[in-house]
């Protein structure tokens, strides 16, 4: 999966799915610093990436785009341990790739994975 990783995904947990074969940019190693959170919207667009974050404002940018493009998953955890983070990942991401590709937002937690299919009416 080609993800994009919010400056809130640790360094470790982009490193870990690198090892995973994922193709893994984190925010700061493609965009300037302070880059707005629709310029990363942009980018992951133009990137064919999908947004792995923490934050709630990648979901409410994108379903009011309109657009079926970028995907994200919004990970809200009660945890941001690493080591929480990263198992969390390694079991929910290989299932998430039909709905990735197709445009969808996926909001993870540690009970459910829940979908909603891109544009949004």
């Amino acid at each position: 999966m080609r993800l994009l990783a919010d400056l809130n995904i640790a360094p470790r947990t982009v490193a870990f799915l690198r090892s995973l074969g994922h193709d893994v940019v984190r925010v700061d190693q493609a965009l300037p610093p302070g880059a707005d959170d629709s310029s990363i919207v942009a980018s992951a667009r133009q990137g064919g990436r999908v947004i792995l974050t923490q934050d709630l404002d990648f979901s409410a940018i994108v379903a009011l785009s309109g657009q079926s493009a970028p995907s994200v998953i919004s990970l809200r955890l009660a945890s941001s341990r690493v080591e929480k983070v990263n198992a969390l990942l390694q079991v929910v991401l290989p299932g998430l790739e039909p709905d990735v590709r197709a445009g969808a937002i996926i909001t993870v937690d540690e009970h459910r994975v829940r979908r909603r299919a891109l544009p949004i009416p």
